[in-house]
């Protein structure tokens, strides 16, 4: 029964993220996908709105980091780990927003690598062709961004990274109702 309990901050995280820069988004007009990062949504001075963006991603991180150190641990125990730092990145993300100037970066950079290398893991660990997939979706995108093939912000890939969340919403529901 506790596992049930601790496979549903699996779904719950990723969902507080995808709602908290989606409302985030909503309220900010000013957000532009050709000269904006995410991470700009959650800027302590500028953005109205940050504590949505910044509460979001600290309670997902919570969440995520609870659901790593239990449920997905007894079921992927390399992707946990890495799950796992890379949820405490995405707190400090929230702490460390863009106002800190490149500070946030410092935090930004391991927190989308890590989020790579837990897929790369999961799929090596589970045999995960959604894993795969989505971590095929992220490079590219990202691919793109870096040789500035279209006209894009940073935003873009960045926002492309969060279909990763997508298979671990899965991995949590599998474990949820007992198919993993």
């Amino acid at each position: 029964m506790k596992e049930k309990v601790y496979a549903l901050f699996g779904v719950f995280g990723p969902l507080l993220v995808y709602v908290s820069i989606a409302a985030s988004l909503v309220l900010s007009p000013w957000f532009s996908w050709e000269t904006n990062a995410l991470s700009d949504l959650g800027h302590a001075v500028t953005s109205d709105f940050a504590w949505i963006f910044n509460l979001g991603l600290l309670l997902a991180g919570f969440f995520l980091m609870i659901y790593s150190m239990t449920a997905f641990k007894k079921h992927a125990m390399y992707s946990s780990f890495f799950l796992l730092v890379s949820t405490f990145f995405v707190q400090l993300l929230a702490v460390i927003n863009t106002s800190y100037g490149e500070l946030h970066y410092v935090v930004a950079i391991p927190h989308f690598l890590m989020l790579s290398v837990t897929s790369i893991f999961y799929t090596a660990e589970k045999k995960s062709a959604f894993a795969l997939a989505t971590f095929l979706a992220v490079m590219f995108s990202w691919l793109l961004y870096l040789l500035n093939i279209f006209s894009i912000g940073i935003a873009v890939p960045e926002t492309v990274s969060k279909l990763v969340l997508l298979w671990i919403m899965y991995s949590a529901l599998r474990i949820y109702f007992g198919k993993e």
